[in-house]
C-alpha cells in the first residue's frame, strides 16, 4: 500500500543480511529519496535499469553506514512541519527527508532554503 515504507523495508532488510546491493521497482519519487539518501552518505550509489533502481550498499570495515530507517509520514497520518521546526535526528548524526515545494530535500538543505513540508522519514 505505501511504496515507499516498502523501499525502506528493503534497504533496511538488504543492510540486515549483508547485501552489496538491493533492488527497488522504479518510480520517480523513490529514485529522488533514494538519491538525496546517496547524498547524504548512508549508500554508495543508485543505478537506472529499465524498471529498477539498484541501489549500491555502502559499508565501513563491515559496519553498515546506515543504522536506522523510519518512515514518519505514512498514508494514514501526514506529518508536516514549517523550516523553523524541523526536527534534528540524534543531535545531528541523523537527517529527516522531506518533501517540499521544491521537491525531496534533507532537513538541512530545507532549512537553509527556509521551506517546510512534509516528513517523509527519518535516517541515522
Amino acid at each position: 500500500m505505501d511504496p515507499i515504507a516498502d523501499a525502506i523495508t528493503i534497504i533496511r532488510n538488504g543492510y540486515l543480511a549483508r547485501k552489496k546491493t538491493v533492488n527497488l521497482r522504479y518510480s520517480r519519487s523513490k529514485k529522488e529519496i533514494v538519491e538525496e539518501i546517496a547524498s547524504l552518505g548512508f549508500i554508495d550509489a543508485v543505478k537506472v535499469n529499465k524498471n529498477q533502481l539498484e541501489v549500491l550498499l555502502r559499508y565501513s570495515e563491515d559496519k553498515p553506514a546506515l543504522h536506522g530507517i523510519e518512515r514518519v509520514s505514512k498514508p494514514s497520518l501526514r506529518v508536516y512541519t514549517v523550516a523553523k521546526k524541523i526536527p534534528r535526528v540524534l543531535s545531528g548524526r541523523g537527517e529527516v527527508i522531506l518533501s517540499t515545494s521544491k521537491g525531496i530535500q534533507a532537513g538541512a538543505e530545507a532549512r537553509k532554503a527556509k521551506l517546510g513540508g512534509e516528513i517523509l522519514l527519518k535516517i541515522w
